[in-house]
């Protein structure tokens, strides 16, 4: 099995007619991601990479039956793609779109509330099933079916994971880029449970960083759920100095806690196995499935 996504995903891409819109919507149909249409205002009627175009997200889920959307709209107007979404009941939306102001993501968090929505990032590199669905931006020349389960704040910390996993020889069940964001959809915990609750995942890797909560958060469940199948954990950012963004917007070090090794002391109580380097961590997960079996 797969989370968020599998074979029966229909996806319509908001922004399709863009040049992100236009370039990933065509790498996603060659992998064979079901793309069935896309949403521009303005633009109802039209066909373009030969999929129907559709003004509101409404009207597309109606007419294609689709049931996740991925955003690429430009910042200052990707919050009300996200909430159209939202408000449509689409069920899964995935936002790619990088800084979106905080502000406006104040406002999708509310409208979350009201729904039942899973909102994915923004500033995401998506969702990815190797050989069954991907929704994104990421490569997927070093991915591979199998049951290792990844939830990541970093696309390149991802990319190189998700390398070494299938060098040793571990192919994953899903990966999930929550989003670089200090305000984001699913959290680490929420994403956890997802993959804590499929079968066919028998390992889960955290890739963290400093800034937020998401961590500690995800430590709580942990501790609380004991899970039988390894945890293993990367957080970068150790020599990161304080107050001073690095990369992400949310990663940000200005809080007692939000500090990459308050995190890892706190992941390391719960029982979260922690990789030394972020070279190690295809390793130290074989490791751990090695001595769990």
């Amino acid at each position: 099995m797969t989370i968020l996504v599998d074979q029966n995903t229909r996806v319509i891409c908001q922004g399709i007619t863009g040049r992100a819109g236009t370039h990933y919507s065509s790498v996603m149909l060659e992998y064979g991601t079901r793309v069935v249409g896309g949403v521009r205002p303005g633009k109802g009627g039209s066909h373009h990479l030969n999929l129907p175009v559709f003004d509101t997200v409404a009207t597309a889920m109606t007419e294609t039956g689709a049931n996740a959307s991925m955003v690429f709209v430009p910042p200052d107007r990707a919050a009300n793609a996200m909430i159209e979404a939202i408000e449509a009941e689409m069920p899964l939306v995935v936002a790619l779109t990088e800084r979106v102001p905080v502000r406006d993501m104040m406002r999708v968090r509310d409208a979350l509330k009201h729904g039942s929505t899973i909102l994915v990032g923004p500033n995401s590199q998506g969702i990815l099933a190797p050989g069954v669905c991907k929704i994104g931006v990421m490569a997927t020349g070093n991915a591979r079916r199998g049951n290792v389960g990844i939830l990541s704040r970093s696309a390149s910390l991802t990319s190189e994971v998700i390398a070494q996993l299938s060098d040793a020889g571990l192919g994953q069940s899903t990966t999930v880029g929550i989003g670089g964001d200090a305000i984001h959809g699913l959290s680490m915990r929420a994403c956890f449970e997802l993959f804590l609750a499929d079968p066919d995942t028998h390992g889960v890797i955290a890739i963290g960083e400093i800034g937020g909560t998401d961590e500690e958060e995800l430590a709580e469940i942990i501790a609380a759920a004991k899970p039988k199948i390894p945890v293993v954990a990367l957080i970068v950012g150790q020599y990161a100095p304080a107050e001073r963004r690095m990369g992400h917007a949310g990663a940000i070090a200005g809080n007692a806690g939000a500090d990459a090794k308050s995190k890892i002391r706190a992941l390391s109580e719960a029982g979260v196995i922690i990789a030394e380097s972020p070279h190690l961590v295809g390793e130290t997960m074989h490791r751990a499935l090695t001595v769990a079996a």
